[in-house]
């Protein structure tokens, strides 16, 4: 299959300044950036699914140039209906470290560039951006952009000049690699699309040369309609565990291991074969298959625990998504007698707690609670099991490897 048909066959194909998307398979320069700010200190699948169009160009060729923006993440992306506060630098450093960890991580390839617009911007004079890049725009123009109108139209919250002066940045951005390294292709998601036209606009008007655009649509969540993202509050995480922020506090931003598979697992049929092609690197005649089998036995769902599989592989490992699946089994086998040594294992895998703790402090250390009293409420409810026996001890501590369980599906170990 050639680059453009897998693009169109997986989704990923939305608007872009590429009138044929075959001119993709015989393109000379082939070469591609894609940007992420780094806003948070973890990606979300929202950004994996632009990531997977990332390595689809990269499996046929392309050479991968990856932006991680110091300089971007400064200001923020404007959103649609309010002002970013802004990050500290500790903070915008420490979470370009994750993100760039992650990235890397999906986007394996010897001839990944990693690059960071602060490295172009530390130094940059005011005066020669204005001049430069500012004088390349007209205000019409900018104020035409949607988020612009949507920020200052009728009950908009108004718009600050940094914001406003987003898109002239990550344009800038655009220009600079041409210039540098000669990238005159940038993928994104839709909703970056109007912020990658102004690079196309500078390169056209101070290099007097042609560049594109490619992006991918949103994907949308099957279950309640909106899109994969940190913002919409349905986010789940690349990290697998909480990373320790600069003030020394855990971050909440990760998806354990055990959970983020579970979340590929419980997808609907009606959605199963749209995530399979964007999420996975099966190819067509292995998805075709997997859905044929499917359709024969769905109470199987074998489609279902393909894409927990090759979703967990791409962000985990195949080596951790084999492990996690056969947990998966045993936990909803019915039998919760583990060993120690096997509890032991689960470790990396699902919610920790260290062993000589209570039981409340357990629950609320593995997220399983939010706090001791909703802990004690549960346990008097009879929704907490230790290695398979229903606990109705709020006082209890744990002196040996265990596995809590609590209600139906959500599980932790002590060790």
């Amino acid at each position: 299959m050639k680059l453009s048909e897998e693009l169109i066959w997986r989704g990923f194909s939305a608007k872009t300044t590429i009138k044929n998307p075959e001119d993709l398979d015989t393109r000379e320069n082939k070469q591609f950036y894609w940007g992420a700010d780094p806003s948070a200190d973890s990606l979300t699948i929202g950004n994996l699914a632009a990531l997977m169009m990332c390595a689809c160009f990269v499996r046929h060729g392309y050479k991968p140039y990856l932006l991680i923006g110091g300089a971007t993440g400064q200001i923020g992306d404007p959103k649609e209906n309010s002002e970013r506060e802004l990050k500290s630098i500790e903070e915008i450093e420490f979470n370009k470290a994750c993100i760039k960890k992650q990235v890397e991580g999906i986007i394996r390839s010897e001839n990944t560039v990693m690059v960071d617009n602060i490295d172009w911007f530390r130094d940059m004079n005011y005066l020669t951006f204005l001049r430069e890049v500012g004088k390349s725009f007209s205000m019409t123009q900018l104020l035409d952009r949607q988020f612009v109108q949507n920020r200052i139209g009728d009950g908009g919250c108004g718009i600050s000049y940094a914001e406003f002066s987003y898109t002239l940045i990550q344009g800038y951005d655009f220009l600079h690699l041409y210039r540098k390294y000669g990238v005159n292709l940038q993928l994104c998601g839709a909703d970056q699309y109007g912020n990658c036209a102004s690079g196309i606009h500078l390169i056209r008007r101070l290099e007097n040369a042609e560049a594109d655009i490619w992006s991918t649509p949103l994907v949308i969540d099957p279950a309640t309609g909106r899109k994969f993202g940190k913002s919409e509050g349905n986010a789940i995480w690349l990290a697998a565990t909480p990373a320790r922020l600069p003030n020394g506090e855990k971050s909440e931003n990760y998806t354990n291991i055990f959970d983020f598979y579970q979340f590929w697992l419980n997808q609907p049929d009606s959605a199963v074969e749209y995530l399979l092609k964007i999420y996975t690197i099966y190819d067509k005649t292995t998805i075709e298959q997997l859905l044929k089998d499917h359709a024969e036995a769905p109470e199987k769902r074998i489609a279902q625990k393909a894409l927990a599989l090759g979703a967990t592989s791409v962000v985990h490992s195949k080596v951790t998504a084999g492990k996690v699946a056969e947990l998966t089994d045993r936990l909803f086998g019915g039998d919760l007698s583990f060993s120690a040594s096997e509890i032991e294992s689960f470790a990396g895998l699902l919610p920790d707690a260290p062993l000589g703790v209570s039981i409340l402090d357990d629950l609320v250390t593995t997220g399983l609670a939010p706090s001791k009293s909703e802990a004690r409420k549960l346990i008097k409810a009879g929704a907490v099991s230790i290695n398979g026996e229903k606990t109705l001890d709020d006082t209890r501590v744990i002196n040996f490897p265990a596995l809590i369980k609590k209600g139906k599906n959500k599980f932790a170990i002590v060790c």
